[in-house]
């Protein structure tokens, strides 16, 4: 056995069950491993972005981590902005990353690079092996250090000598190590608490990470039934239940100025799993954090803290109901008629999301349309853009999709962010995932000309609105899905829309739906 052999059966050994892929010559011997070893399922990615961000997005759904197989400093760079964004989600990912072998580096070959320097930014966990025998164990260090949901990002450097050298005779596989629990909110920080919302007259409970599901947001329910307090989530989220028989929690918007209107007159935030919450960007003459003045803010568990355990001894301290008093009805939407537009799209979406779908967001400005047309939907997930690198929607729902075969998912996705990885369909095609994309498209980067009128620059003149639109020439997303084997439809109606759709959720997928607004 040597020592990628040796790292790949250390690995599904460890639950790591699904590896997201693009190889090079480095890493040939860890191609041949995943070939020999039972137990690893490959997945093959055509940009290394889309490795990156199906690893995220099947942690999101499959609550563990998969593994990801980088070729070199500048495969790992091609995927940087997607673990930037598994970083910010708190999603577990161990990134496999083949180098030269340890002999060759200092002969400066062209594909020779800063891996750590690139890796380090993105990886709460770095280690490079020099043998064979350390790939294995440093494979069981990187799962340990993963963890679950929230997780972390662990990173192995594998030299090609390492892996294609045998082990030694004396070999014995590495035991694995336990994974670290969640760090428990102490006692007095959920006493803290209690007397802060005993003071307050208007507290609002944001909410993030776990407390967004299942028994965290009962918990949540739980302490609303006991007092008057306003649930609401972050932004932007890793994960939320919603839709009927759900917890009802709104979602903090995206634009500051609405921000600080809803939260407005409340004179006590609550953080559970959450952080303060602070502006997108800096914008001149506007606030960075979006707390109102006079407003107390106190942190019940933070992102990677129990935030489950933490809301349930909070609910017992307030010696709150057993159970939720408020859970969310079915809201019924209108048939709406004509041609297209980004609330109209939305009212579509609502009225057919099936029941159990996971929804990927990376709709940009249909988004908030989007999220209020599917409050009253069956029973779905909803998983979003985290780090706030674009591109990352449409890998999103490969790895959900590859987490949750059985589930529907639909993503939400913008023009301009799903040309970023675009190489995300070719995948869902080999892999015949069911997958629906809903490609909103409006020919430009929307979100950019609102934020040049909030940066203050003025009105944009032709060359400034040349580098935000995307309509010379106009991306043909019928032809782009045909052409990496997904079933591509394109509606400008409402009418057209809601009967594509329908007829997709009837099929298994994947399908693409060029939505022009």
């Amino acid at each position: 056995m040597n020592g990628a052999q040796a790292l790949i059966e250390t690995l599904v050994r460890s639950g790591v069950d699904v590896c997201f892929a693009n190889p090079g010559t480095s890493e040939m011997q860890l191609v041949q491993a995943i070939d020999q070893i039972p137990g690893m399922r490959p997945v093959l990615a055509l940009f290394e972005g889309v490795v990156t961000g199906a690893a995220d997005g099947y942690a999101r759904m499959a609550r563990k981590p998969a593994c990801t197989l980088l070729h070199l400093g500048p495969g790992l760079a091609n995927g940087v902005a997607n673990l930037h964004n598994a970083r910010k989600a708190l999603s577990p990912v161990v990134n496999v990353v083949g180098d030269h072998a340890t002999y060759h580096v200092r002969y400066d070959a062209p594909l020779t690079s800063d891996i750590e320097g690139i890796a380090q930014p993105v990886s709460h966990w770095l280690r490079s092996a020099s043998t064979p025998a350390d790939l294995p164990r440093l494979g069981a260090e990187a799962v340990a250090v993963a963890g679950l949901v929230p997780g972390q990002i662990a990173t192995v450097l594998a030299p090609a000598d390492s892996a294609w050298t045998e082990l030694p005779a004396d070999y014995l596989p590495p035991g694995l190590p336990a994974r670290t629990p969640l760090p428990i909110v102490p006692d007095f920080q959920i006493d803290a608490v209690v007397k802060a919302l005993h003071r307050a007259q208007r507290p609002v409970l944001l909410l993030g990470g776990e407390g967004l599901l299942g028994e965290g947001a009962y918990q949540a329910g739980r302490i609303a039934a006991a007092l008057p307090i306003r649930l609401h989530a972050e932004t932007f989220n890793r994960r939320i239940e919603r839709g009927a028989g759900r917890i009802p929690i709104g979602i903090v918007p995206y634009f500051g100025e609405r921000a600080l209107e809803l939260l407005g007159d409340a004179d006590l935030i609550v953080l559970a799993g959450a952080k303060r919450p602070v502006a997108f960007f800096a914008y001149p003459n506007k606030p960075s954090v979006l707390v109102p003045p006079g407003c107390e803010v106190v942190s019940l568990a933070g992102p990677s803290d129990d935030t489950v355990a933490a809301l349930v001894a909070l609910a017992e301290a307030l010696h709150a109901p057993a159970a939720p008093k408020t859970f969310q009805s079915v809201v019924a939407r209108a048939v709406g008629r004509g041609r297209l537009d980004g609330p109209l799209a939305a009212q579509v979406i609502g009225r057919c999301l099936p029941a159990d779908a996971i929804v990927v967001d990376e709709a940009i400005t249909s988004s908030l349309f989007c999220q209020q047309a599917s409050i009253g939907a069956p029973a779905h997930d909803w998983i979003q853009l985290m780090g706030g690198s674009i591109g990352n929607g449409l890998p999103l729902a490969v790895g959900a999709a590859i987490a949750c075969p059985t589930r529907k998912v639909i993503c939400l996705e913008g023009d301009g962010s799903a040309m970023y990885t675009l190489q995300s369909l070719w995948t869902m095609a080999r892999e015949k995932l069911d997958i629906i994309n809903v490609i909103f498209a409006n020919r430009s980067y929307a979100i950019l000309n609102i934020e040049f009128e909030r940066v203050g620059v003025g009105a944009p003149g032709p060359r400034a609105l040349s580098m935000l639109d995307m309509s010379n020439p106009e991306l043909r997303w019928t032809e782009l899905g045909r052409g990496m084997g997904v079933n591509s439809q394109r509606v400008d109606t409402a009418e057209a829309f809601e009967s594509v759709f329908r007829a997709m959720l009837q099929t298994p997928g994947p399908h693409l739906i060029e939505v022009v607004i």
